[in-house]
């Protein structure tokens, strides 16, 4: 592997966010990432310098925004990021990696036998196959979807008053606006921009925080239930 390819040394504040068990549990998957990950072509061999500064440390400041003891839901889960950091960062968080893809769905049951993690389970399928089957307190999402199509395929998976973190970049505020209708269409509490990891990253990671309605999907079902009686 090329000099610029090679994953460098951990830059000291991960070992300040990364602490206790935490903290061999993120090299080792640090360095998942930048083999195996990389050679399946889940990361790409461009990003292997930056994947403690861009990857692991920018999600594992989510978790500020994680409530404690939450039920997580990472959809489209893809190398497990942010699911397995959080998981790594929060034992106490219950994290389910949903995934439709087989290659990356094996990946992740990989990593999370080789990492040990007994508070996150792996499940291959698409939000609207599990929409009504189960709920979640948070969804987290990374690069997944625009905001307008991320609210579609969440907030049925949450329960009343759970949120989505969605990690968005400099689009974060002009993905809000753009999905104005579609919030109030869905009837979510609350919809803001919530800035974390202040000293930890630089720049700090925007998240888009919507906190859910009434479950758009289990109110369609008492809708049928209603029209049946």
């Amino acid at each position: 592997m090329a000099e610029s390819e090679e994953l460098p040394d951990a830059p000291d504040a991960a070992r300040a966010v990364f602490t206790g068990e935490a903290w061999p549990r993120a090299r080792a998957f640090a360095e998942m990432l930048a083999g195996p990950g990389v050679v399946r072509g889940l990361l790409g061999p461009r990003e292997v310098p930056r994947i403690w500064d861009r990857h692991l440390l920018n999600c594992a400041v989510v978790a500020e925004a994680v409530p404690e003891d939450a039920r997580l839901v990472d959809i489209g889960s893809g190398a497990g990021l942010p699911g397995i950091v959080l998981a790594i960062v929060r034992p106490d968080v219950t994290v389910t990696l949903l995934e439709p893809l087989l290659r990356r769905t094996t990946f992740l049951e990989e990593c999370v036998e080789g990492l040990t993690l007994d508070n996150v389970e792996v499940v291959r399928g698409r939000a609207e196959e599990l929409a009504g089957k189960r709920d979640f307190d948070v969804a987290s999402a990374r690069a997944v979807a625009p905001l307008d199509r991320l609210l579609a395929w969440s907030l049925p998976l949450l329960r009343e008053g759970g949120q989505l973190l969605a990690m968005k970049g400099e689009r974060a505020a002009e993905e809000l606006d753009a999905a104005a209708q579609q919030l109030q269409a869905y009837g979510v509490h609350s919809a803001e921009l919530v800035t974390v990891g202040r000293g930890k990253v630089d720049p700090p990671a925007t998240l888009v925080r919507v906190v859910a309605g009434r479950s758009p999907a289990r109110s369609a079902q008492g809708a049928r239930r209603r029209r049946k009686r």
